[in-house]
């Protein structure tokens, strides 16, 4: 019986031509039998796919044999074999909507100006080293942190990821500037840029979970620095990082606790809420 598994991956590097690569990938993904989501535009790729695994494989291969994504690092977890209705490959302006592509500098090596990368033990050492000082600034929309987060985490008012482009030019961070910002997010596209926009505003020290909190989780479970439970863009919601995860969501409805997201107030809309299964829409 096959594994259903999900990838997912960015890379940030210079595409002269978008739509070629458009193409490309939509040819090796609908080939490879998968369904998920590919953006792609002149900034890189940014990509979240699923099937059966020896499928995932012969895409994940033919994706690393074009130069500029040869070094993609892709984060494996398990899927259900249900998790996207369809397969979308588009080209947009930014893999990571902001709202002002122009403000976005990559060059071969990634975004250019971007804090430092630190990897899940290095986000250890920092706090270990600066304890209370640091702050760690949520790059995700405010729904998703209701039902996981890491402890003491700043969790910007944001609906949207434009709307973090705002706060970050009102200046509802500057209050941080001089102490050691740990920027995060699911995988770590979103903070290449968030990062690099707090750099530009004089942020003294910035940093960005490298792999972001999939990877973070992979190492370290339920037995560090976070607590919850990850939200997820495809068919699962959200995933855990062991078999006992705190829950720490609130349904909005009847206040129980809940990791569970659901697209209320009707099944096909698009509008998410914490609610928990008794409270949800069929």
């Amino acid at each position: 019986m096959a594994t259903p598994k999900i990838v997912l991956f960015y890379v940030f590097a210079p595409l002269a031509d978008p739509e070629a690569i458009r193409l490309w990938q939509y040819t090796l993904a609908s080939t490879s039998n998968l369904r998920g989501r590919i953006i792609i535009s002149p900034h890189g790729i940014n990509a979240t796919v699923g099937g059966d695994l020896p499928d995932v494989k012969r895409y994940v291969r033919g994706t690393r044999e074009y130069p500029a994504f040869k070094n993609a690092d892709v984060k494996w977890s398990d899927g259900t074999g249900d998790d996207f209705p369809k397969l979308s490959v588009k080209v947009r302006p930014e893999i990571v909507t902001f709202g002002e592509p122009s403000r976005v500098r990559v060059d071969d090596s990634g975004v250019v100006g971007g804090g430092a990368h630190l990897s899940p033990a290095g986000v250890h050492e920092l706090v270990t080293r600066r304890g209370d000082d640091v702050v760690f600034l949520d790059g995700r929309n405010e729904i998703e942190a209701q039902i996981g987060r890491f402890r003491g985490a700043v969790v910007p008012a944001a609906q949207t990821t434009r709307d973090l482009l705002r706060l970050v030019d009102s200046g509802d961070f500057d209050e941080y500037r001089e102490r050691p910002v740990v920027t995060y997010c699911t995988g770590g596209v979103r903070c290449e840029v968030l990062s690099a926009l707090l750099v530009d505003r004089g942020f003294a020290e910035v940093y960005q979970l490298d792999g972001g909190i999939v990877r973070y989780g992979e190492e370290f479970g339920d037995e560090g620095l976070w607590e919850g439970s990850l939200y997820v863009f495809d068919g699962r919601m959200s995933v855990d990082f062991s078999d006992n995860p705190t829950v720490i969501g609130e349904c909005a409805r009847c206040g129980n606790p809940t990791k569970n997201v659901a697209n209320f107030p009707d099944a096909d809309g698009r509008d998410l809420l914490v609610v928990c299964g008794e409270c949800a829409p069929e």
